[in-house]
């Protein structure tokens, strides 16, 4: 099929028209300067998609006393009480979003998303803290809930426990007052306006939840 103009009309912030190619190999400079307009045009509304996923887990995994995105909500809040700075609050929100599309490797998918805007001790928290939680259920199952003294001598073992332990294994109780998704909207445009990569903001921090 030969690819058609777009429609809508060009503004500033909205690139127009599509490429010249079938096949990327054939593409120009003037090509994939267009994609990158369009590129840089979808990442900006990455927190809009991400508040969207939020609200479809309220019809996801069943089973517990409360939805998952009253888990999140439930977590976030915690963070938020505490203390924690944005990346932790943020991060806590988004931490089971891969419940929807990745279930079986839920936390490596929210941790991806997270990355190119946290800091780095952050992103991996979410990326093990699937591993870390199953320190609670695990043996239920048949499994070894021990799985996280894999990572024993990593320097942010005590951090991924402590995230579990005071903000995630604790958050599926309906009789505690959560903040709405409303309340964190600010918290998670501020953290996807970012620049991605961006070397001072993924640097490690405090090894802390709370500093």
């Amino acid at each position: 099929m030969t690819p058609q103009p777009t429609t809508a009309e060009p503004t500033a912030e909205t690139p127009s028209g599509v490429v010249s190619f079938t096949e990327m190999q054939h593409g120009t400079a003037d090509d994939y300067a267009l994609l990158d307009g369009f590129e840089r045009q979808h990442a900006a509304g990455l927190a809009d998609r991400l508040l969207g996923v939020l609200e479809r887990l309220d019809d996801s995994l069943g089973g517990y006393q409360i939805t998952r995105l009253e888990h999140s909500l439930q977590s976030a809040t915690r963070a938020r009480l505490a203390g924690a700075d944005i990346d932790w609050v943020v991060a806590a929100l988004l931490h089971d979003i891969g419940d929807e599309l990745a279930p079986y490797n839920h936390a490596e998918y929210a941790a991806s998303v997270l990355r190119p805007y946290v800091r780095e001790e952050v992103a991996w928290v979410i990326e093990q803290h699937g591993v870390f939680q199953s320190y609670y259920f695990a043996h239920h199952l048949g499994g070894d809930r021990n799985r996280r003294d894999e990572f024993a001598d990593h320097p942010w073992f005590d951090l991924c426990a402590a995230f579990c332990a005071e903000w995630d294994q604790n958050s599926f109780d309906p009789n505690v007052s959560i903040h709405d998704l409303a309340s964190f909207e600010a918290d998670v445009r501020a953290v996807f306006a970012r620049t991605a990569w961006d070397a001072e903001v993924t640097a490690a921090g405090p090894a802390e939840l709370v500093s």
